[in-house]
């Protein structure tokens, strides 16, 4: 959830440290901090807030050093204030520790340490990481290499810890459990990530450390261990991205710019995955032949956006293939029992390829026996290292809090992927498979018509924007649109929202509407659009204005609405794709409406990285 970056090498360190914070100040902004060695102390600067109160704190100061390290938080334990800011430092004020994640016997540890005479000055797990390697380098007089690892196996929870000490200013020293840490060299500098934006304007190549790994970074090299000390290769992963696609670019938010990437991020997405002959082929398989032809159950795992291109996933891969398909919100999988075996095969969807919850179903389905599927943004993240085979969204980078770009290549992805197993099982027939490629190839196309209709998406917004509730309703696949639009609302406005099948409003929901109350109607899906606009009437006769998401020139619509959100027409299975457009563009006026950030909206980080 945190932004972490460390820096060691020949120049300054706090530029460099505050750079890559404010390229991660959407992974966490209730307080910002640095720590850098200079001489035989350990300067740390910490302020409550957005990074721009560090900013001006450190504006009035002269921090120099050439080994630092920074941290945005988004808080766990403890409040957000100065004193809980990382980074954190033991009581010799020579050993600094930033942290992303949750240490689960902090409290044992805490209590411990105290007896042993150390002195606590935070609330948080994070700084008894720091006490805890003070004590064993009191103990045993070691390096801080040695005492890290000692360290991690005191540890309980999930981890990416960085460390600096006075007494060996020249290195960083690293662990990974669970909660993502990357590094890199460039010319003269070692650095230290928890996510690649921070890191692009130095280098490309990229060293993912995996679980249970520790990390010593030097100006120019990077070495890696496990938690029993024992040396093991590095390897790395070459970026595609550049720092231009991590910038604003023009737009006034990072929202908006990644709405309007995504034409290009579907093409992306798309690139590679149909042949010439009309085959699909997916990213990366490590399964033998014959695997898929055994598979008699699809298990799809994923959390918050992600759930909701799940749901999509569903309706394609059970219409193609008929296999039938279960959805699993991943933070409930393992608790409930569930019945996996060889012939399962288990879809992981993650934006960032290292949500904590769907890591851990995934290794969970993988102990089961299950074949495993990942689908993710970014090359080389953990849950691509636990499956079989992997489908890359390639969006880009991705900055607002909110998902937009890679929801939609979520959307495609797993669109190409049902195909994929559809043609493996030989369930579809050639002409039809035809058919929906060339739809997804209209695609991008189609999303800029949608983007066209921002005007009258900016109309609705500046109408609504006072709404205290607002009811999405959709059936079919027009659910998922339902609540992902529900979802986008309630995450940057802080209006109260939520989406509902249709046909359900007469068994509970309908009881919310009351004059004026704003309903949003997903009526693209033309199986059950006769249906679908009679449940419209239904909250039109109760006083709700209606807000219609609807193919281009459909008049019954038109009739029906207070305000129409018009949309090219596809295959109703990819209808999601263009209809979540209007209504991401919906949620952010109506947040610009309301004076607030679409791009950090409160309480919320880009990666959730703990359970």
């Amino acid at each position: 959830m945190c932004g972490i970056v460390g820096y060691v090498g020949s120049g300054q360190a706090l530029p460099v440290l505050l750079d890559g914070m404010a390229r991660l100040e959407y992974r966490g902004y209730d307080s910002a901090g640095v720590a850098v060695i200079s001489g035989d102390a350990v300067t740390v600067v910490r302020k409550a807030g957005h990074l721009e109160e560090l900013t001006k704190e450190l504006a009035v100061m002269e921090v120099l050093g050439s080994t630092g390290i920074g941290h945005t938080r988004w808080a766990t334990h403890g409040a957000p204030t100065d004193g809980n800011a990382h980074p954190h430092r033991d009581c010799s004020g020579k050993i600094a520790v930033v942290h992303n994640g949750i240490i689960e016997n902090h409290d044992v540890l805490r209590a411990r340490l105290i007896r042993e005479g150390h002195s606590f000055s935070s609330d948080t797990d994070t700084e008894v990481v720091a006490h805890l390697i003070e004590s064993i380098i009191e103990e045993e007089s070691c390096s801080l290499i040695s005492a890290v690892t000692k360290a991690v196996h005191v540890l309980e929870g999930a981890f990416a810890l960085v460390c600096i000490r006075t007494e060996e200013p020249g290195c960083i020293i690293v662990a990974r459990q669970v909660s993502p840490l990357i590094a890199g060299t460039a010319e003269g500098m070692g650095l230290v990530a928890s996510g690649i934006p921070a890191l692009l304007a130095y280098t490309r190549d990229i060293v993912s450390l995996e679980d249970n790994q520790i990390g010593e970074i030097r100006a120019g090299s990077v070495r890696l261990f496990d938690f029993e000390g024992d040396e093991i290769p590095v390897s790395t992963v070459r970026v595609e991205w550049n720092l231009e696609a991590a910038e604003k670019g023009g737009y006034e938010d990072f929202m908006l710019k990644e709405i309007f990437e995504q034409p290009q991020a579907l093409r992306d997405t798309m690139r590679g995955h149909f042949d010439r002959q009309g085959r699909v082929k997916l990213d990366d398989v490590h399964w033998k032949p014959g695997v898929l032809e055994r598979i008699d159950k699809i298990v799809v795992v994923a959390c918050g956006t992600s759930y909701h291109s799940g749901m999509m996933a569903k309706h394609s891969i059970e219409h193609w293939t008929r296999i039938p398909v279960e959805l699993d919100l991943a933070s409930e999988f393992r608790y409930r029992d569930p019945v996996l075996d060889d012939r399962s095969l288990v879809i992981g969807i993650a934006q960032s390829g290292e949500t904590a919850d769907t890591l851990a179903a995934i290794r969970f389905a993988k102990e089961m026996g299950a074949t495993v599927i990942a689908v993710t943004n970014v090359v080389g993240s953990s849950i691509t290292r636990h499956a079989d085979a992997v489908i890359f969204t390639h969006a880009g980078p991705e900055i607002g809090v909110a998902a937009t770009k890679t929801f939609l290549a979520q959307l495609v992805a797993l669109n190409t992927l049902a195909l994929y197993l559809a043609q493996e099982r030989g369930s579809m027939s050639r002409d039809k498979m035809t058919e929906t490629i060339d739809a997804m190839n209209a695609l991008p196309e189609q999303v800029k018509e949608v983007l066209a209709i921002q005007g009258d998406v900016r109309r609705a917004a500046k109408r609504y924007a006072g709404a205290a509730d607002v009811l999405f309703i959709g059936r079919g696949v027009g659910m998922t649109v339902a609540m992902e639009g529900a979802l986008k609302l309630k995450e940057i406005t802080y209006i109260h929202a939520e989406g509902y099948a249709a046909g359900e409003l007469k068994h509970g929901a309908i009881a919310l509407i009351e004059p004026g109350v704003p309903v949003v109607a997903i009526v693209t899906g033309q199986k059950l659009y006769d249906k679908m606009l009679a449940n419209v009437e239904e909250v039109r006769a109760r006083g709700a204005d209606t807000i219609m998401v609807a193919p281009r020139g459909d008049e019954r619509a038109r009739a029906l609405a207070n305000e129409l959100f018009e949309v090219p027409s596809t295959k109703p299975l990819l209808t999601p794709v263009l209809d979540t457009v209007a209504l991401q563009l919906f949620a952010y006026f109506v947040a610009k409406e309301k004076g607030l950030s679409p791009d950090k909206p409160r309480n919320l980080a880009k990666s959730v990285t703990v359970e």
